[in-house]
């Protein structure tokens, strides 16, 4: 993406990074702070036909990660912002991405206070929708081939120490090696 195209994603100003990505080794109370963000998202959304699902590295056993939550929500219609993010909003989640051109892709972040992860990143996308797919195949993928999995880490730990403008950026920067694995999924 491009630092336009950045800007244009967020409600508000991108974050910049101007700097290297911080990468954490792994974190087994990870996926114990993905659960108990699950709980809490399900029982506000009790109404709403969606699902839940602990994506990113941090979802992927003993592969290094930015001390970030990513999650997945899915839901009907994410463009339907009223019909989750008042709900979600008393837990402490802010919208702070819509990419209506890409899946009407929203991201609501809500910051922590513990040792293990600084944030959680939510990321809504339509239930059924083609990314929501690619994300839970890339997960389970580096959890079941140890390749793949040395693959990733070695390509995060090679770029985390470069100097990116925003996060997204390092991000973009490791399509290429996820297509290569996507393609083996």
């Amino acid at each position: 993406m491009t630092p336009d195209e950045i800007e244009a994603a967020h409600v508000g100003s991108a974050p910049r990074l101007d700097g290297p990505v911080t990468l954490r080794e792994y974190d087994p109370r990870w996926p114990d702070l993905f659960a108990q963000e699950a709980a809490a998202i399900s029982s506000r959304l009790s109404g709403l036909d969606h699902r839940v699902e602990h994506v990113g590295s941090t979802s992927v056993p003993e592969l290094p990660a930015k001390p970030v939550i990513d999650m997945l929500l899915t839901v009907p219609d994410p463009a339907d912002e009223p019909s989750y993010t008042p709900v979600l909003a008393p837990l402490g989640y802010e919208l702070v991405i819509r990419e209506p051109g890409w899946y009407e892709h929203r991201v609501l972040r809500k910051y922590l206070h513990h040792a293990a992860a600084d944030q959680v990143n939510l990321h809504v996308l339509p239930s059924g929708c083609e990314e929501a797919d690619r994300m839970t195949r890339f997960r389970d993928r580096l959890r079941a081939d140890a390749g793949d999995h040395a693959l990733y880490a070695d390509t995060k730990r090679a770029l985390s120490g470069r100097s990116w403008e925003f996060v997204q950026n390092y991000a973009d920067a490791k399509s290429e090696v996820v297509e290569e694995i996507l393609r083996r999924a």
